[in-house]
This record gives structure tokens, C-alpha cells and sequence, in this order.
């Protein structure tokens, strides 16, 4: 394996942290939103990852696509909201703050480590350098 390749493995893996970092970010953004009907009310995101071999059997992650959670929106009886129903309901959108900001952490402690495997991988190259002085 050369040392490029850990570099690019690792930043791949950087990649993926963001797309779980940013969805988070999204899902946070839309606590509370309403919708005047179940069908439409925001539901959290969640990025599905695959691994993806580059030809030279180097494995890596791509995201496969973004799954829509299955939990249900919380239905509040607002009359007096503008996007209430007839019976006067708007729906809550379906995100537990609690769970995404656990994945908010998850995900950057795992970038971190990302990074560290990039210094590390960096310093070994520069101590092997140095050898040929």
C-alpha cells in the first residue's frame, strides 16, 4: 500500500464524515418545522454508505444514497396556524434533536480520528525522510 493511497483512503473517509455532519445539520435545522399534512412534514435523513473498490483493490466509501427515517410526525391541534389542516392539525416534524446531536458528536469524534490517521501517516512519511539524511 503506498502512502498516497492512506492519504486518500483517509480523506475519502473525511468525506463521508462531512455528508453525515452536514445531513445532522440539516435534520437539526428542521426541529420543530411544520407541515399541514403528515405526508409532507419533514422526516430526518440519514446518508447510506456502500464500498466502493477503485480498481487497484483499494476499498472506499461512497454514499449510496440518503434514506428518510420512518418515524412518524407529531400531529398538534393549531387552528390558528396558517398551514392547519381543516381540522385544524399541523404536523411536527419527525427529528429527535437528542438522537442527531449524539450523531453530531459520533461523527466528529470519527473525523478526528480521521485526521489523526492523516498526521500520523504524514509524520512517519517525514521521520522516513529524514533516515535518508
Amino acid at each position: 500500500m503506498s502512502a498516497l493511497s492512506v492519504f486518500d483512503i483517509a480523506g475519502r473517509a473525511m468525506a463521508a464524515q462531512l455528508v453525515r455532519l452536514n445531513t445532522t445539520a440539516s435534520n437539526l435545522a428542521n426541529v420543530g418545522s411544520v407541515s399541514g399534512s403528515a405526508a409532507t412534514a419533514y422526516r430526518a435523513l440519514k446518508p447510506v454508505f456502500a464500498t466502493a473498490y477503485d480498481g487497484a483493490a483499494r476499498a472506499t466509501v461512497d454514499v449510496e444514497r440518503m434514506a428518510t427515517t420512518t418515524a412518524v410526525p407529531e400531529r398538534r391541534h393549531d387552528p390558528t396556524h396558517p398551514l392547519a389542516d381543516a381540522d385544524g392539525n399541523v404536523w411536527v416534524a419527525a427529528v429527535d434533536p437528542n438522537q442527531e446531536l449524539v450523531e453530531m458528536m459520533e461523527t466528529a469524534r470519527q473525523y478526528a480520528n480521521d485526521v489523526e490517521v492523516m498526521a500520523a501517516a504524514k509524520a512517519l512519511m517525514l521521520d522516513t525522510l529524514r533516515l535518508g539524511k
